[in-house]
């Protein structure tokens, strides 16, 4: 034996001995009807697990990998094997790691350990095609009363996989048998489904969740299978509806519609959900969150408020029981069970309804100085409404910098400050600087190229744009932006048009992208698809510049009493909206 060896050898016998010495104490006063059975590790055994544990310490994967793996061999142990297969992993060998899962199923066929190990392990080395005998073996071998679990965690073994197709062509057949049993039917069509998923094939993922719908209307793994569809493929919705309007709906399920709502920014339709969530569970502090910051987006100030104040109250009076993870994930599961964020939502709901006081009240309720520049951005928003723009811009460059992330948000936050109060030339300077330090930054050329088109710097709004579309080309925003520009100047609307679909073909949905698309058909004289689409887009999102676009759409093509009344709404919700506004004035409209 090497002396490095021996030296370590002695040292871990050392240790041993003593650690013996002190079990013999203890076990001298044990009665002499106890007995302790005898272990299956011998000296030899023993000598030789240490050895490749002390080459693996040693840094010599390679060698400690065929120590344990002889050993494995010699006492059919299914812990050795495994052992063997995580430092063959550890060391990054995938080959030597698959021959220790050989010789694992040789030594113990029915092991179904070794299979699982098998197929994970030919899937990550890119072998998908050898992968369907030791699948099709675990699927035979797993007790019945457990077939389903490990069919429906079958697309989770796939997902290394550098061919999704190859592996939904795989698994297809495999699991075709049991998709005829009552037991297995479900699972069956749902993993085959989230392969199809991953694999792209949309409309044969949709088409296995339905048939599982079918098949077990009460289960949940289509309903969240459709969930995963529905952004890419809108028919999957109404599999979900469907799902929730039947007795036993589980609440978790409707939060998951509402986060994938919420999402696409269809904010009425999450509201809807999440109405019925509190009423169902109005002691489930989480939703009444979600549902105080949709409020808050869509300008609905006092009804927010209601919904924050809950939440405020049931986890303050939840402060004294003991810490619970939350089990939906989102940010009322912070450190201080979301407080900081509600307080933040209801300081911007205060502001909204004019009560800069009250808003001012609920900042100083925070104290966490990871939100830091967050409360002073909206302290100095309030400030700069009250006409104390200079003391406000200050607030904000005061505030401690820890990096060039913390320097590029105080630049972000200074002009968001002066963009509320519509200083467009000096957000464009504090905007032009930000971007000149960070030069590459898709986003910070964004929120220029749009104050430069406040301050009709039409080309310049143009060069930027283009630059993010160079610099991210799957930006949707950039796109949007410039094809709206095009269409709302009436220039270039074919390329205008080309650039929203781009958009839109980004994000299947975005109300505001369905919006521009909406205003270019106008512009092109489509009034009956524009007013489809800006319909479809208010629908979704009952923002105010959406509804004047569809108002404006229903008044040229003679629905006036609807423009109205759209427009009635929305002015109720944003008084103070200048495209509303300057609409009105323009087609000398009065409400």
């Amino acid at each position: 034996m090497p002396r490095r060896l021996v030296r370590e050898f002695s040292r871990v016998a050392a240790a041993a001995v003593l650690g013996g010495a002190a079990f013999g104490g203890a076990f001298a006063q044990a009665t002499a009807a106890e007995r302790i059975a005898n272990s299956t590790l011998d000296a030899p055994l023993f000598y030789q697990l240490l050895i490749g544990e002390i080459e693996l310490r040693g840094g010599q994967a390679g060698t400690a990998y065929e120590v344990l793996l002889d050993a494995a061999r010699r006492t059919r142990d299914e812990a050795l094997f495994r052992r063997a297969v995580e430092v063959a992993l550890q060391a990054r060998a995938g080959e030597q790691a698959l021959s220790a899962v050989t010789a694992w199923r040789a030594a113990l066929p029915e092991s179904l350990d070794a299979l699982r190990f098998q197929v994970q392990l030919l899937v990550g080395l890119n072998r998908v095609s050898e992968v369907s005998e030791p699948l099709r073996a675990l699927l035979e071998r797993t007790p019945a009363a457990e077939r389903a679990a490990v069919i429906a965690s079958l697309p989770r073994f796939f997902q290394r996989s550098g061919d999704r197709k190859q592996a939904a062509s795989v698994l297809e057949p495999l699991l075709e048998p049991y998709l005829n049993n009552n037991e297995t039917r479900t699972a069956a069509s749902v993993a085959l489904g989230r392969t199809w998923l991953a694999s792209g094939e949309l409309p044969r993922a949709l088409a296995a969740a339905e048939r599982a719908a079918t098949d077990d209307p009460s289960s949940t793994g289509p309903v969240l299978l459709a969930l995963d569809l529905l952004p890419t493929n809108p028919a999957a919705e109404r599999l979900v509806t469907h799902y929730l309007q039947g007795p036993k709906a589980e609440v978790a399920l409707r939060v998951a519609y509402v986060q994938v709502l919420a999402a696409a920014q269809r904010y009425n339709d999450a509201v809807a959900q999440l109405k019925i969530v509190t009423r169902e569970q109005p002691t489930l502090a989480p939703p009444w969150l979600t549902l105080g910051a949709l409020l808050v987006d869509l300008r609905q100030p006092k009804d927010a408020e209601a919904a924050l104040q809950r939440f405020v109250q049931l986890r303050q009076g939840a402060a004294a029981a003991p810490a619970a993870a939350d089990d939906d994930g989102d940010e009322a599961s912070s450190s201080d069970g979301g407080l900081t964020q509600a307080w933040l939502l209801l300081a911007q709901a205060c502001e909204q309804r004019g009560d800069f006081a009250a808003a001012e009240a609920w900042l100083r309720r925070v104290d966490n100085p990871q939100r830091a520049l967050e409360v002073q951005s909206r302290r100095a928003t309030l400030m700069a409404r009250q006409g104390q723009l200079p003391a406000a811009r200050e607030l904000i460059r005061r505030v401690p910098e820890r990096g060039p992330d913390d320097a590029r948000a105080k630049l972000v936050a200074e002009a968001q400050v002066l963009r509320e109060v519509k200083r467009w030339s000096d957000a464009h300077e504090v905007l032009a600087q930000a971007s000149s330090r960070f030069p590459a930054d898709a986003d910070l050329l964004y929120e220029q190229a749009m104050v430069a088109e406040k301050l009709n710097r039409v080309d310049e709004m143009e060069r930027t744009l283009r630059r993010v579309i160079e610099l991210k080309p799957e930006n949707q925003h950039a796109y949007n932006a410039l094809g709206y520009s095009l269409a709302d100047r009436n220039v270039r609307l074919p390329e205008a048009r080309e650039l929203i679909r781009k958009a839109l073909a980004l994000a299947p949905g975005d109300p505001f992208i369905t919006d521009s698309l909406g205003w270019v058909e106008f512009r092109m004289g489509n009034r009956e698809e524009a007013i489809k689409l800006l319909r479809q887009a208010y629908q979704s999102r009952p923002d105010t510049e959406i509804a004047t676009h569809l108002g404006e759409v229903l008044w040229a093509n003679g629905q006036r009493d609807e423009a109205r009344r759209v427009w009635r709404d929305a002015s109720q919700r944003d008084t103070q909206n200048e495209v509303l506004r300057e609409t009105l004035a323009r087609l000398k409209v009065s409400l």
